[in-house]
């Protein structure tokens, strides 16, 4: 694969659940032959107000991690410490392939899956012809390399977005979703203010909702139904993603912070980060080799993966794309604006 390769995202199939919490969660690295970073947006073609729905988060002081013990230590969700976060404005939905059609019709923006030539997709979502897989990730025979995969075609060349403007944007990279914030004149929400924004005030809660996955038997959130990965009963009502305005908002008026698509953060990731994390705004560690991704996806199920939760945390090389990762935006509210 002179493309490039995907390395190990997660246990392999029939692999002990214990351990597979242990595994990188449910997106798989690609390793290209270079990576190229953010590529700065050409000013002649100007910036543009974000097109998304905003919500204002208050800010103010929130316990941050997990107090209910259910993630993995690999990860990092602990301990539990108090932060404080000034007030800014978040994206009520994930950027939709809509929002981000705009922004490449402006910009001429070409992703890192189009520039490298192949993306990860999920098997059961495949749309390619077979000369067009690259193979399993090692480890997660569920995951394909496919050439021609993107943003344009999330299960390789036989697909396209019809039908799909207001689904989440997928298989863009964390420097895809910075090229879009700066033309959007936004950013990448830190690790804090996105949980901050997740939790939606309810104090130290397991979901944006409260505790119980289903209340009164109800689906809150787009998550694996089923056994993983060879049959996706959809109770839910979606297999793959779903409109971002799906479900219900949290307090804040945030849509599908848990499921659906996994969410880039700013910061650097580093499981021990929580234990000298600075109480005031805590931007992520000064460096690493992989960014913070946040609030599971589609693929998420409890014998698996279980991440699809307000404390969670994962991460990818900044250059990675796949068909179950996405983004949202956020912006400081000045002063006078609170």
């Amino acid at each position: 694969m002179t493309e490039g390769t995907m390395a190990a995202a997660s246990a392999p199939l029939g692999a002990d659940p214990r351990r597979a919490r242990q595994e990188p969660c449910c997106s798989p690295t690609l390793q290209h032959d270079g990576q190229r970073g953010p590529r700065p947006i050409d000013p002649g073609r100007g910036t543009a107000t974000s097109p998304a729905e905003q919500c204002s988060v208050p800010g103010g002081r929130f316990l941050m991690g997990d107090r209910l013990g259910d993630g993995d230590p690999a990860d990092g969700e602990v301990p539990v410490h108090e932060v404080h976060v000034d007030p800014f404005t978040i994206d009520a939905t994930a950027v939709t392939n809509g929002a981000f059609a705009a922004f490449v019709d402006a910009t001429g923006y070409v992703t890192d899956a189009e520039s490298h030539g192949f993306s990860a997709v999920f098997h059961m979502a495949l749309a390619a012809h077979p000369s067009d897989v690259m193979g399993p990730a090692a480890g997660a025979p569920w995951w394909l390399g496919v050439r021609g995969a993107s943003w344009r075609n999330p299960g390789g060349r036989f697909s396209d977005l019809e039908g799909l403007d207001d689904h989440p944007v997928v298989h863009v990279s964390w420097d895809d979703a910075v090229a879009y914030c700066t033309w959007s004149e936004r950013r990448l929400p830190t690790e804090a203010e996105w949980e901050f924004a997740s939790r939606g005030g309810l104090t130290g809660a397991r979901f944006p909702w409260g505790d119980e996955l289903k209340p009164d038997g109800v689906w809150r959130t787009n998550i694996w139904q089923g056994d993983f990965p060879a049959h996706n009963s959809a109770e839910d009502g979606w297999v793959t993603s779903a409109p971002v305005r799906s479900f219900t908002p949290n307090h804040y008026g945030l849509w599908q912070t848990v499921g659906n698509v996994w969410e880039w953060c700013a910061d650097w990731f580093d499981p021990s980060y929580y234990r000298t994390s600075p109480s005031d705004n805590p931007q992520g560690p000064g460096r690493g080799t992989t960014r913070v991704l946040r609030g599971g996806s589609y693929l998420c199920h409890d014998s698996y993966c279980n991440r699809y939760r307000n404390a969670a945390r994962s991460s990818n090389t900044p250059d990675s794309s796949m068909g179950n990762a996405g983004f949202r935006t956020v912006a400081t509210t000045r002063p006078e604006e609170a």
